[in-house]
């Protein structure tokens, strides 16, 4: 199976875009202006110093795409980066991979990560013929842990100490999907 979007319209004023080096300046400024917030539950702030860093992610996610094992998007809101989402590298053997995410704090409560993650659960199904999506959020991020429980994953355990986060471990818990129960919600 071949995985080529470029663009993933969602609604009038919101698409998804693969990433793409020429956005790096913007995605870096969004990062940069919601450094603290995102700090509190995402692990790779500290290692992203730099649009310089933002163009190598976006190379690797590139590359990854290359490859056939997934891809990373823009989250394009009223013309501007709201954020990212992707997949984590494609398992293909067991027909699954995990989704990630982050949005500006500016965008939150307009629903467009849920509707985000609503299209890539979709393509991995429908598209890619996966058989499981699974999304891991830290156990206190209510904000991020609502949008699998909104789209009817299944709440499948919490993993212990999953991720360290710059100085303590966070558990995180882990949502789970199948395409079966997704043809038929």
């Amino acid at each position: 199976m071949s995985i080529s979007p470029l663009r993933i319209k969602i609604d009038n004023d919101t698409e998804l875009r693969l990433l793409d080096e020429r956005d790096a300046k913007e995605i870096y400024r969004l990062i940069d202006q919601n450094r603290a917030y995102l700090r509190e539950w995402l692990p790779w702030l500290d290692v992203t110093r730099s649009v310089e860093d933002e163009v190598a992610f976006i190379r690797s996610v590139r590359a990854q795409h290359a490859d056939n094992r997934g891809f990373g998007c823009s989250i394009w809101y009223r013309g501007q980066i709201a954020g990212t989402i992707s997949y984590h590298p494609i398992n293909w053997l067991n027909r699954k991979v995990e989704i990630g995410y982050w949005l500006g704090a500016q965008f939150q409560g307009k629903g467009l990560m849920t509707r985000a993650c609503e299209n890539l659960v979709t393509y991995a199904f429908d598209e890619l013929k996966l058989n499981r999506v699974e999304i891991r959020c830290a156990t206190g991020n209510r904000r991020s842990c609502a949008i699998p429980e909104r789209l009817g994953f299944t709440k499948e355990g919490v993993i212990r100490q999953g991720e360290w986060l710059y100085d303590h471990f966070v558990d995180l818990v882990l949502y789970g999907l199948l395409a079966s129960e997704w043809k038929h919600r």
